[in-house]
């Protein structure tokens, strides 16, 4: 590549989290004259990364953030690397690069800062007194690593935007909106449902509890006593680096009891809506949830929660349908209205279908992302 391009740098925390969230805008970054950069964590999908022409950045992103002296050595090499990679522009994504790689710019002057909060995350839910001082740290953090010269805050949903604002995090002028990371249209094409007998409902997530995901299983047994004839898909695996996570346990139980199908993780995504009639989310709070915008793309009616993120990611009663956190029976409450009513899954699949191409599509996405960092690189 020139000398003379300019530098992007994404920090991630994980490398396989770039490549399924951001691609599509580094490789448009990179055709538009960036040199482009990734900061992540080691890992596998490392290699893939550099195959694509990037160059890549070992970080040592710890999982639990428990240790104070790692999150410590965290931020010194962040500063480290922003000082030797003098890039134009940092793409910072997800809490714990925003918060640290913010104030490790601030430290090694980087001229041009993009923020990614794409959610809060529970803590900004909960209302313990625990709960209350990690707020009031978390938006301490915020506010120091916000504030840079030329900087650009990207939100999915408007609840996580006002949030900071309310806690004087940041400036409503340096606020961005972009509506979730952007789905490809043509990989996930709206098909005409399955004809099988049985009513499908995926769900897929990492299998944590804020995910929804023992209220799915809830809602399944609610259905089953009712007697209602439906197909119950749980999509995702146990993530055993995190609290939250289901047990090993827990998933023999469900398979035991068989009240839902457990397919494990699967990267076929688009091919297992395609073979579905109903997508859900029960998740407790999300950024934008990406597995609603494909199941829009892909016209399939969704059941969520009505909080911050997953309202933002459907038209409610257009596209799909929202229930109470927490909430099991009006759970299993909203997925037998759509079971039992194909018309209306119909309808919801044109309107979602629609919904996507005027608000999801990777080629918008994309391009909002190409003219922020255009903005917050320019000369000023």
């Amino acid at each position: 590549m020139s000398g003379n391009s300019r530098r992007l740098l994404f920090v991630v925390n994980a490398p396989e989290f770039f490549l399924s969230h951001r691609l599509p805008i580094a490789v448009a970054a990179q055709k538009a004259g960036y040199e482009v950069h990734v900061a992540s964590a080691p890992g596998d999908s490392v290699q893939s990364i550099r195959a694509r022409g990037f160059i890549h950045h070992s970080v040592g992103f710890a999982r639990s953030g428990q240790n104070p002296w790692v999150e410590l050595r965290t931020l010194v090499s962040l500063v480290r690397l922003f000082r030797r990679a003098r890039a134009d522009v940092v793409h910072l994504v997800t809490i714990k690069p925003v918060l640290y790689g913010g104030i490790a710019a601030r430290l090694a002057r980087v001229p041009g800062v993009v923020a990614a909060v794409s959610g809060l995350g529970t803590v900004f839910l909960a209302d313990s007194g625990l709960a209350r001082a990690r707020r009031w740290l978390i938006a301490k953090l915020y506010s120091a690593a916000l504030k840079q010269k030329r900087l650009a805050v990207i939100f999915q949903n408007p609840d996580d935007r006002d949030t900071l604002i309310s806690f004087g995090a940041l400036q409503l002028g340096d606020v961005r909106m972009i509506r979730g990371s952007g789905v490809s249209l043509d990989e996930y094409s709206r098909l005409p449902e399955p004809e099988a007998a049985r009513p499908v409902v995926v769900m897929a997530a990492r299998l944590l509890r804020d995910k929804g995901v023992f209220e799915f299983v809830e809602a399944a047994r609610l259905l089953r006593s009712r007697g209602v004839d439906v197909e119950m898909k749980l999509i995702g695996s146990a993530d055993a680096g995190n609290l939250t996570s289901v047990t090993e346990a827990e998933l023999d139980k469900w398979r035991k009891e068989g009240v839902v199908e457990l397919m494990g993780f699967r990267p076929d995504i688009a091919a297992q809506y395609a073979a579905a009639n109903i997508v859900c989310l029960p998740s407790y709070r999300e950024g934008l949830p990406k597995s609603l915008v494909e199941a829009a793309a892909c016209g399939r009616a969704v059941v969520t929660t009505d909080v911050p993120g997953c309202r933002d990611a459907i038209t409610p009663n257009e596209t799909g349908l929202l229930v109470p956190v927490k909430d099991s029976v009006a759970l299993a409450d909203a997925i037998q209205k759509l079971v039992e009513d194909s018309e209306l899954r119909t309808r919801m699949a044109k309107a979602g279908r629609e919904l996507a191409e005027e608000a999801f599509s990777i080629e918008k996405i994309v391009a909002q992302h190409v003219k922020i960092y255009e903005e917050v690189s320019a000369n000023g």
